[in-house]
């Protein structure tokens, strides 16, 4: 098998410009199946920093029980600082294991960006090495899927 296959992609936050606020759409990540979460913080052009809740605050990952519950943050799954205003271009990532007694969703606490002309960002989740190997672009959360 391919070990491709054994990756899911998953949307968390939209490719988007936030200026002085939250981005939108903030996704939870249904971790069942899975053993190892990836949370891709991807940086466009930014002028202003990100972080979770203000633009202060490095951005971290929480979990919850349920979709529409109370989440809470999971320990030490944080960068080590915002998301700099001089971070154009690069990408950052918080590893979570989660055969550790980690909660069945996961999402990123409130990205915000601070106020001037805005950042474009995005945030990828990747999930690893499922219970049952599917293969398919579906299950590998693709659109569409090409193999050369």
């Amino acid at each position: 098998m391919n070990q491709n296959e054994l990756i899911k992609t998953v949307v968390m936050v939209g490719p988007q410009l936030a200026n002085d606020g939250p981005f939108a759409n903030n996704t939870a990540v249904d971790t069942r199946g899975y053993t190892r979460l990836r949370a891709e913080f991807i940086v466009g052009g930014t002028d202003v920093a990100v972080g979770s809740g203000d633009d202060s605050t490095p951005p971290f990952l929480e979990e919850c029980d349920s979709l529409e519950g109370d989440y809470t943050p999971i320990e030490d799954a944080e960068l080590s600082a915002v998301i700099g205003a001089d971070d154009d271009g690069k990408v950052f990532a918080i590893d979570v294991n989660l055969v550790k007694a980690h909660k069945r969703f996961v999402r990123v606490n409130d990205p915000t960006a601070g106020d001037s002309t805005g950042a474009y960002m995005c945030v990828l989740g990747r999930l690893f090495y499922p219970a049952v190997a599917w293969g398919g672009a579906a299950e590998q959360g693709l659109e569409e899927l090409v193999r050369v």
